[in-house]
């Protein structure tokens, strides 16, 4: 089994990585495959970069942090993962990587969004638990490990 593991630096996407750690520490063998997308780069940032080689440093580099903390807690915990940056609009990006790497599950957090702001704005995890070939679970705030 291979989870793809979302997160964006925020509070709620570690609480993803926690139940995951949850569940390997009750047995579950799975490999973990920490996944971050960042924002599409805009017309004016590529005109200013000097060359695409920035472009994609820098991409990296905020991926980079958005991943640290996830990273943070695998490592304390000694479970092995591997990490993937994507680009471009979230849902998508993060149903390719978990295409591409072959993960058999994806666990992300809750926004917390209500209902109606939920079908007003939209939602990366509603997005993918809708478009998802693979289980999905959705990490709720307020949930305990």
């Amino acid at each position: 089994m291979k989870i793809l593991v979302a997160v964006d630096g925020s509070s709620n996407s570690l609480l993803a990585v926690r139940h995951v750690l949850q569940l390997l520490h009750e047995g579950l063998r799975a490999d973990i495959v920490l996944a971050t997308v960042q924002e599409p780069t805009y017309v004016y940032e590529m005109i200013l970069a000097p060359d695409a080689g920035v472009m994609e440093r820098l991409t990296g580099a905020v991926g980079s942090r958005a991943l640290a903390d996830a990273e943070a807690l695998l490592k304390q915990s000694d479970v092995p993962y591997t990490r993937d940056i994507g680009s471009g609009e979230t849902a998508p990006a993060l149903l390719a990587i978990a295409k591409q790497q072959g993960c058999s599950q994806i666990v992300l957090g809750a926004r917390g969004l209500g209902a109606v702001q939920g079908v007003l704005l939209g939602s990366v995890s509603q997005r993918v638990l809708r478009e998802s070939t693979v289980p999905v679970t959705v990490v709720k705030e307020g949930a305990a490990f």
